[in-house]
């Protein structure tokens, strides 16, 4: 018995409660920034000037190049050995340049002359890519220091996904309840410079706190097989991408998701649904609010499946929860009028929309967050399969596809908008809702996702890391890591 124990020790490390805690706030300091960018069409086409078409198209290259500088950023991850560690430097740097590049971005684009603003727009938008990619690079690749026991990866997605619930939940409340009135009702220059300052500042702290929870694990000791350095090139990405299957369907469960979060996040879009179909802008962050506790209850529901089933069998299971969600919202909202949702009002129509609207918000929330420590599994995968330990590059390579196809949001919206009519502004606060208008509401906010969340169904259907599997991949690297101990001491 004790013999086996000492095996369990050794084939399983484990963090602190504080530390998965911790570093998880290093995505929710890069979500941060991907929420208050995500208002950049209102300023770029209110404000700077730009045409909505046009921007639209800069927000899709700016997230393609996003994805081209994912690889390059990987590989430095995998190159790196500092005294400070591998993953720490490209956090810091990261935060950085994110803080710096909002605060050129919003302040300065809109005071040159039109014939700069374009250039000036995409130049400083690229350098911004750089260091949200530095720091997300990390939340992804150091999932293998953290822990690999499992029933501490899916610890992370508890985290994760009540922080985002924050950010993305609480900063739409923010903006729509709080600033939106304080700023008259408009998306001008007084409201950008307060939402930005908060974001930097916040993101910072969570940056300092992710990092100081990182440390104790950015060392040799928990780098793959062994203390060396593996010695990786760059053009060992196609072998692992091309011999990788569970990385390959991962890569199309995750995009199709993450393309459908996007689009629905687009602050547009939420002002079209509550703003202009449901006549109550401020209806998008008090709803919000009320679902909070069925997300996060829903999240730790997910997680303690995971931690007996395997994460595999929880994204599934919270993939389909959310696929019968949206074509039962979508079905709904056809069938009902839907002016008598309001919360002044309480009826069955409203309480109906509010448990589907929780269901569709949980579980998708589930599902994408819980993508980041099965990432970590496909890093050990790559480890026992082919004994490189190369966590920058396999979790590059997943963000690199991830965000080719995710790019497509910003122009999706942008195109679908402007065959209804908008060529030249964004649906407004209380226009009118015309046909058209509804129709291509509801497809933007549940169609598009329901199509992703199939798809990604049938990947994980090809997808062979369950429990079973990864009990059996960490079982062999810690065999691999007793053997070299052994061969190294009886060398000396």
């Amino acid at each position: 018995m004790a013999n086996k124990v000492g095996e369990f020790a050794e084939q399983y490390h484990r963090a602190k409660m504080w530390q998965i805690g911790f570093f998880a706030l290093n995505n929710t300091a890069t979500n941060l920034y991907l929420f208050i960018v995500g208002f950049v069409s209102y300023y770029a086409t209110g404000i700077a000037g730009l045409s909505v078409v046009i921007i639209s198209s800069i927000l899709t290259a700016m997230r393609a190049f996003d994805a081209v500088t994912d690889p390059i950023i990987g590989f430095i991850i995998d190159k790196t050995e500092t005294k400070f560690g591998k993953f720490r430097p490209m956090m810091i740097i990261g935060n950085v340049i994110l803080a710096s590049t909002v605060l050129i971005m919003y302040n300065v684009t809109h005071l040159l002359p039109e014939s700069f603003q374009f250039l000036f727009f995409v130049f400083i938008y690229a350098i911004y890519i750089v260091g949200y990619t530095l720091q997300t690079a990390v939340t992804r690749a150091a999932q293998t220091v953290l822990t690999n026991h499992p029933k501490q990866r899916p610890l992370f997605t508890i985290f994760d996904a009540t922080y985002n619930v924050g950010i993305f939940t609480g900063g739409q409340i923010f903006v729509a309840s709080y600033l939106m009135v304080k700023h008259g009702n408009e998306f001008n220059m007084g409201l950008f410079t307060e939402l930005n300052t908060y974001a930097i500042i916040i993101s910072a702290l969570f940056t300092i706190l992710a990092v100081t929870a990182i440390a104790p694990k950015d060392r040799k000791e928990y780098f793959g097989l062994a203390e060396k350095a593996v010695k990786v090139k760059f053009r060992d990405y196609w072998p692992v991408l091309k011999s990788n299957r569970p990385l390959q369907m991962l890569v199309i469960a995750a995009s199709t998701d993450k393309l459908a979060n996007l689009v629905l996040r687009q602050p547009v879009v939420y002002v079209m649904f509550f703003g202009i179909l449901l006549g109550d802008y401020a209806l998008s962050g008090t709803i919000s609010l009320i679902v909070i506790i069925p997300t996060i209850l829903i999240t730790f529901l997910g997680v303690r499946y995971a931690g007996k089933l395997g994460l595999k069998k929880a994204l599934v299971g919270a993939t389909w929860g959310g696929l019968i969600s949206a074509i039962a919202l979508s079905i709904y909202l056809m069938m009902i009028d839907t002016a008598t949702i309001s919360l002044t009002n309480i009826g069955i129509t409203t309480i109906v929309f509010l448990v589907l609207y929780a269901l569709l918000k949980g579980l998708t929330g589930l599902s994408s967050s819980i993508v980041i420590p099965m990432i970590a599994d496909v890093s050990d995968y790559e480890t026992y399969k082919s004994g490189r330990y190369v966590p920058g590059m396999v979790g590059t390579l997943f963000s690199f596809v991830d965000k080719m196809v995710s790019s497509l949001a910003p122009a999706i919206v942008g195109f679908l908008v402007a065959t209804i009519g908008y060529t030249d502004a964004l649906p407004q606060v209380g226009e009118a809702l015309t046909p058209s208008l509804m129709v291509m509401t509801l497809v933007l906010m549940f169609g598009i996702p329901a199509v992703g969340l199939a798809i990604s169904l049938i990947a994980m259907k090809f997808y062979n890391l369950d429990g079973t599997k990864m009990e059996e991949i960490q079982a062999s690297i810690a065999e691999v890591k007793r053997s070299a101990n052994n061969d190294n001491k009886q060398a000396v």
